[in-house]
């Protein structure tokens, strides 16, 4: 009976032993758990919050993971409590019988078990945080690309609309520098308008020539040649002259075979006045006959006809910086 005493006496010894170490083992591992997710939080709580519903996503998910941390470090606790109260029963082990000391120990493993689970489990959801901030770092970064791409284009954005509003400006102040040159022709088939960003010069033909000719009268001429003056000095506009005429077909024979060719003749004559005047740039010149394609008004009356009969002059800004820019913004 003595010696059976003994016997259970180094039994519950050394599963003591075997069972603080074990536990001590946890601890430390657990411990080293709680500085590293100390760290993650720290790290997460820098991270933008301004990020996508992607990371926001990853946020919550981070969340609960902590949670579920926090409910197994709290499940280890209650383990290390039920660990400590088995170990101070020890010494009543050998005042119980045999089948009391069987189902302690059994309780023992069991206790250790759960340790060995929650240590796994704990570990499991290490690897999920450090995934999950591996994503919240990719995807911060992605973001914050995005918003250096996304300013870049703002800023090339805002450089182009100066540019279009310094156009918008110079080709404001070229319509009024050509409407005070031609103010004494304003009234008498021809006007002056600014829209598109463009500006057009539209004369119609009974102030530049006689029915069926391509000649400039001496009255058009002039005007002419004052429209020419604004333009040589602002020799970054591009000229487009282009010619109509209403839809009744070019009855003589000779040199002119349509309205067509009528048109283009007489947008022709109208650059060969504009090139007598040296400070206008030629490449800037252009010479275009549209016939009968283009009319402003019906043609069913002979006002409407005499007014699809026309000179017009398209005045448009060169655009090389904007093409420039758009060039960098693709």
């Amino acid at each position: 009976m003595k010696n059976l005493l003994i016997l259970l006496i180094l039994t519950a010894t050394s599963t003591s032993c075997v069972s603080s170490k074990i536990y001590d083992e946890l601890k430390e591992k657990n411990d080293a758990l709680r500085a590293e997710n100390r760290e993650l939080s720290s790290q997460l709580d820098g991270a933008s919050s301004t990020g996508e519903m992607g990371i926001e996503s990853l946020r919550k998910n981070f969340n609960k993971c902590k949670s579920e941390k926090t409910k197994a470090e709290m499940e280890l606790k209650a383990t290390k409590e039920s660990l400590e109260r088995l170990q101070t029963s020890y010494d009543a082990l050998a005042s119980n019988s045999s089948e009391n000391l069987t189902e302690n120990m059994e309780r023992n493993r069991k206790l250790l078990a759960e340790l060995e689970a929650k240590e796994r489990e704990l570990n499991a959801k290490e690897q999920v945080l450090n995934a999950q901030e591996q994503t919240l770092a990719a995807q911060t970064q992605r973001l914050q690309q995005a918003q250096n791409e996304l300013e870049k284009g703002e800023r090339r954005v805002a450089e182009l609309e100066n540019i279009i509003a310094a156009k918008d400006a110079t080709m404001k102040d070229l319509k009024n520098a050509i409407s005070a040159a031609l103010v004494n022709f304003e009234g008498n088939g021809l006007t002056v308008e600014q829209r598109d960003g463009k500006v057009y010069v539209s004369m119609e033909n009974k102030l530049l020539f006689e029915s069926g000719s391509w000649a400039v009268n001496a009255r058009g001429r002039e005007a002419v040649e004052q429209l020419g003056n604004v333009l040589g000095e602002n020799k970054e506009i591009a000229v487009l002259i282009e010619g109509h005429t209403d839809n009744v077909p070019y009855g003589e024979k000779g040199l002119i075979k349509n309205n067509w060719d009528l048109s283009t003749k007489r947008a022709t004559a109208i650059v060969n006045i504009l090139t007598e005047n040296e400070t206008i740039p030629k490449e800037n010149l252009t010479a275009a006959g549209r016939g009968e394609y283009a009319p402003i008004t019906s043609n069913a009356t002979s006002e409407g006809r005499a007014k699809n009969r026309r000179i017009e002059v398209v005045l448009t800004p060169k655009l090389d910086e904007i093409s420039k820019l758009l060039e960098g913004v693709e």
